[in-house]
């Protein structure tokens, strides 16, 4: 028997979220249309975070909307098990167009974790399909963040995703994180940082080459207050892979769909990896759906592997991959990503956004200012006995003033839809400056 009455928020469990201080001081979205959120009161919110970085053409646009009722009431649910429908193929060929050269075989997956967690699991089976299935090791960032699921945390780098569930995956080391002190206030690639990646040449020594089966990394670290690769970095950890004979992963579920002013992160910098992890973008989040972009060589030597009876040659998926909704939503979504050039759109805002964010350089307590494409990160020193709890300030008083920011720890977080205007660009810039003014 219910013992809550059905609007007390008692119920729910809230992600990633403190709950008891939330249930105490709720906010409350309750509709969305283009850059804006309304409130359950009816405030109007100018999302400066495209929801949580993907919602990438902003809010309720028509095309995608009608997809997905249209779809609805043609074919709500599919299995894929030995099975499939038209639209799976479709959104696969589309997506595949958009992919650097060659990775153009396309795994569904519900979700950023689950998109993680099914590279790691392609990448072991390519290693076992090719006679050297003693590569089990992974090899991860510190700072990173790839899901919450068991692959995903083990091979992340946040320790609070990690430290109360256990020991995760065996067999996994983690490269040093990027952020580097001689690179504040940087606009772009920061110039200091490319010999990190050398440090996976330590690694190898430590383990042994023909142990290791892939190395992932975010190409743009998002969640743990934007790092932008140093200026040679992701070229010198292909090289050493490849040199290797190490496959490489990027997580690009928060920098794919013109985040950085192109389809991908590998585009943008030019370094083609062996794996593309993809999610949140991909349907404008309408609908739940994730990916992986598979190299052909990858695919081929799984499903053409030698033997003699066939049959499944990747005993991996879920209910819900490519799900008839979000196959519909995903279509609709690159459909609309081209027609009104919303890549192409976001890199030619990157100096205007670029300008607006560092004007705000000097204001109190911030230590840090780092942008790349339409994303930026404000670094503020922590308060010496409460990290964390001037970020939660300035995202609780910004939301009140009618901007939605993200925060991670201390560092605020910024990536709003493709679609935001050089006035809007101002309309957050403004309202930073007072919240980090009055935050003094």
């Amino acid at each position: 028997m219910a013992t809550h009455a059905p609007n007390d928020l008692a119920n729910w469990w809230m992600p990633f979220t403190d709950n008891r201080y939330f249930k105490s001081n709720p906010r409350l979205l309750a509709a969305a249309r283009d850059m804006h959120y309304t409130t359950a009161d009816g405030r109007r919110i100018l999302d400066g975070t495209a929801g949580l970085w993907c919602v990438n053409a902003g809010h309720g646009r028509e095309p995608i909307v009608k997809a997905i009722q249209q779809q609805a009431a043609t074919l709500d649910f599919a299995p894929t098990f030995q099975l499939g429908h038209p639209l799976a193929f479709q959104l696969a060929a589309k997506l595949a167009g958009i992919m650097p050269e060659g990775l153009d075989r396309i795994f569904f997956t519900n979700s950023g974790s689950e998109s993680v967690d099914t590279a790691l699991k392609i990448a072991l089976a390519y290693w076992r399909a090719r006679g050297q299935g003693q590569r089990t090791r992974l090899i991860g960032r510190e700072r990173g963040y790839h899901g919450v699921g068991f692959g995903g945390i083990s091979v992340g780098g946040i320790l609070a995703n990690r430290r109360v569930f256990g020991p995760g995956l065996p067999g996994v080391d983690h490269l040093p994180h990027t952020h580097d002190a001689r690179n504040l206030f940087t606009r772009g690639q920061p110039a200091h940082g490319a010999e990190l990646a050398d440090r996976l040449e330590a690694l190898i020594a430590l383990h042994g080459a023909d142990t290791i089966a892939a190395v992932i990394v975010e190409p743009l670290a998002g969640s743990t207050g934007v790092l932008v690769p140093p200026q040679g970095y992701l070229e010198r950890l292909r090289a050493i892979t490849a040199q290797h004979g190490i496959l490489l992963i990027f997580d690009e579920v928060i920098s794919g769909f013109g985040r950085l002013g192109a389809a991908t992160a590998a585009e943008r910098f030019g370094v083609t990896p062996d794996l593309i992890c993809l999610a949140k973008g991909l349907t404008n989040a309408a609908v739940p759906m994730g990916a992986v972009a598979a190299a052909r060589h990858v695919h081929d030597a799984i499903v053409d592997a030698p033997g003699d009876v066939p049959g499944i040659e990747l005993f991996h998926g879920y209910t819900y991959s490519a799900h008839a909704l979000a196959c519909a939503a995903g279509i609709a979504s690159l459909d609309v990503y081209a027609s009104e050039g919303l890549f192409a759109r976001a890199r030619s805002l990157e100096d205007t956004w670029a300008e607006a964010i560092h004007s705000l350089a000097g204001l109190p307590h911030v230590v840090d200012i780092r942008n790349f494409g339409l994303v930026a990160a404000i670094e503020l020193a922590p308060r010496p006995d409460a990290p964390g709890v001037r970020g939660q300030a300035i995202f609780r008083a910004l939301f009140d003033a009618g901007v939605l920011i993200r925060v991670s720890g201390d560092t605020i977080a910024l990536s709003p839809p493709l679609i935001i205007s050089p006035a809007q660009i101002d309309e957050i810039r403004s309202a930073l400056d007072a919240g980090l003014r009055q935050l003094a």
